[in-house]
């Protein structure tokens, strides 16, 4: 175990060097875009089913993390309500505007839909649905499934229908380590490259504001001194726009 342990560090740092060498125009391209419209006091969204919600989790209302994102927590497609069952709504056709009739979005602004495969109904759905309400949208997905099939009735995958795609680079069926004896997969890769990609946005969008001269909001950890009180000026900015404050 310890060589296979050793094997899964050594393929991720492979990864997080492709990525950051491939992606890094992309990477550029969406955080202008985010940008621009934090300056026009947009927000950014953030929309994922599955474990894909993970990572929508992980850049909302917390420290380090930029005050202007919405996270869209749709409970029917996150797994604690049946994994199983999440699934199966993942697969499902509309039911993404459903979904977006409960938060508050605008013209303009910008979503980021993750879904390693791209290739299922809801995310498809989501881009499609978002891009009618005059959002760009930008995909966070991985380019080993563009040759598969998509689930969505109108043959589109989740790269089709966005504005940019932020490649993960991760292979087809995103489990990296084999298991011996077992045979099979295990060790998932797209969380870890997907949460550095998103950083490496979130990072150059504060810096293209404060290029603007604009002051970036980020959160402060609220077990420091001050920074609970900080964050709370924040909450109170935000709290009507952004539904999960």
């Amino acid at each position: 175990m310890k060589v296979m342990s050793h094997n899964f560090v050594n393929e991720m740092m492979e990864m997080i060097r492709l990525v950051e060498r491939e992606e890094r125009s992309s990477v550029d391209e969406a955080a202008e875009w985010i940008a621009e419209s934090i300056a026009a006091d947009g927000l950014l969204h953030l929309f994922g089913c599955g474990h894909s919600h993970i990572l929508v989790e992980d850049f909302f209302y917390r420290a380090g993390g930029l005050v202007q994102i919405n996270a869209i927590l749709e409970t029917s497609i996150m797994l604690h309500e049946g994994a199983v069952k999440s699934s199966k709504i993942e697969r499902m056709e509309h039911y993404a505007g459903h979904i977006l009739d409960n938060y508050t979005i605008a013209p303009g602004e910008t979503i980021i839909v993750i879904s390693n495969s791209g290739i299922n109904g809801l995310p498809v759905d989501m881009a499609i649905e978002a891009k009618k309400r005059g959002l760009r949208v930008i995909a966070l997905t991985s380019s080993s499934y563009y040759g598969l099939e998509s689930r969505h009735s109108s043959g589109l995958k989740l790269k089709d229908v966005a504005d940019l795609v932020l490649d993960n680079h991760i292979p087809y069926g995103d489990a990296l380590v084999p298991v011996p004896l077992a045979g099979g997969h295990m060790a998932s890769g797209s969380t870890i490259i997907g949460a550095m990609l998103l950083q490496m946005v979130m990072i150059a969008v504060v810096s293209k504001l404060a290029e603007r001269g604009i002051v970036p909001s980020v959160y402060t950890s609220g077990n420091v001194p001050g920074g609970a009180e900080k964050n709370e000026q924040f909450i109170r900015t935000y709290r009507s726009r952004i539904r999960h404050l």
